[in-house]
């Protein structure tokens, strides 16, 4: 019996190229595995694109005196190219800032939220006095509290733990 396989790989971030983690851990873990539904008959729909709206864009952008846009347009074609090139099969390679995502994330989280699974909440965010603006978790660095590592304020790359940018030490 035929099934229908849904494969959702994760959305590369759109500000520099491909790397070695997303592609072995990711993309053709995921490529293997609808080739393989595909061979057996089913019916696949793989999707994936270049995650534009991160911070990681905005950090690319303010190095090289570009605007987000710039950077996450040309990254999304060289992620575009280098798929292709390596023969991994999406039906569907998309991008954030495309209108069809757009609406359909909007209505997905508009159910999630109809539904009680979305709520307000506070929280602190940290502001930059001589830049006059809310800094991003990326923008905070500080000492890890569980490792002592140097972190992020959104993680910790020496343990792996996910942080909140009030939790280091140090910012």
């Amino acid at each position: 019996m035929k099934e229908h396989i849904f494969i959702g790989a994760a959305w590369p971030y759109a500000n520099g190229p491909l790397h070695l983690g997303t592609l072995a851990g990711c993309l053709l873990p995921a490529d293997i595995f609808g080739k393989f539904n595909r061979m057996a008959g089913n019916d696949v729909l793989m999707v994936s694109g270049s995650d534009e709206h991160g911070t990681p864009i905005t950090l690319t952008a303010e190095k090289e005196g570009k605007s987000p846009k710039e950077i996450a347009d040309r990254y999304n074609a060289q992620h575009v190219k280098n798929i292709e090139e390596l023969g991994i099969t999406f039906e569907n390679f998309s991008r954030t800032s495309n209108d069809f995502h757009k609406k359909v994330v909007q209505d997905f989280f508009l159910r999630l939220y109809e539904n009680g699974y979305i709520y307000k909440k506070s929280m602190l965010s940290p502001y930059c006095e001589h830049c006059g603006r809310f800094l991003p978790d990326r923008y905070v660095e500080g000492i890890c509290p569980y490792c002592g590592g140097e972190a992020r304020g959104d993680q910790c790359d020496k343990c792996g733990k996910t942080l909140d940018p009030s939790e280091l030490i140090d910012p």
